[in-house]
């Protein structure tokens, strides 16, 4: 399968995408971000708030090792993440259905640049004082009668689509 090791991982090249994930309950969706983290290279993840953080029995169920691998830092506060980000000249997106978000489909990256994604709690989304301070939201076209993605999903999506427009191999 061609699998590379932990450590190999660590030196690999990373896409420069970093994951922040706001006050999200379920430690099976932190544990799936983890693992769809690791498939496409993300840089780091960022566990803030009540965001549950490894070792853990039930994140390690569906991150099936990857918080082993993947880089990642635990905050109290989302904003102050956010705020650390923009400074270090990251390009910080919500991942949230809000009035002048931009569909997901019409994003266009820039390969020299760094980005970071915030997603939110599972009922309550990502936090307004956060959305208000990043550059843009970004939402997934929805078709059916839902309005809604799990997180680890919408995380997976929106992850592969950063993946597709950073990677050089």
């Amino acid at each position: 399968m061609h699998r590379i090791s932990v450590e190999e991982f660590r030196k690999s090249n990373k896409i420069p995408l970093v994951v922040v994930l706001d006050n999200v309950r379920s430690l099976n969706n932190v544990g799936s971000v983890f693992r769809t983290s690791d498939a496409f290279r993300v840089e780091a993840v960022y566990l803030c708030g009540i965001t549950a953080t490894p070792p853990h029995p039930e994140i390690h169920k569906t991150a099936l090792g990857a918080e082993d691998s993947v880089v990642w830092h635990y905050e109290e506060d989302t904003l102050a993440v956010v705020n650390n980000l923009i400074k270090n000249n990251y390009e910080v997106y919500a991942i949230e259905q809000v009035e002048e978000s931009i569909s997901l489909t019409e994003l266009k990256l820039d390969k020299n640049k760094k980005y970071a994604v915030v997603l939110g709690n599972e009922v309550k989304g990502v936090q307004q004082e956060v959305v208000d301070k990043c550059i843009q939201s970004i939402e997934i076209p929805q078709y059916g009668t839902k309005h809604s993605l799990n997180v680890s999903v919408t995380a997976g999506i929106v992850i592969w689509s950063f993946f597709k427009q950073l990677f050089e191999k």
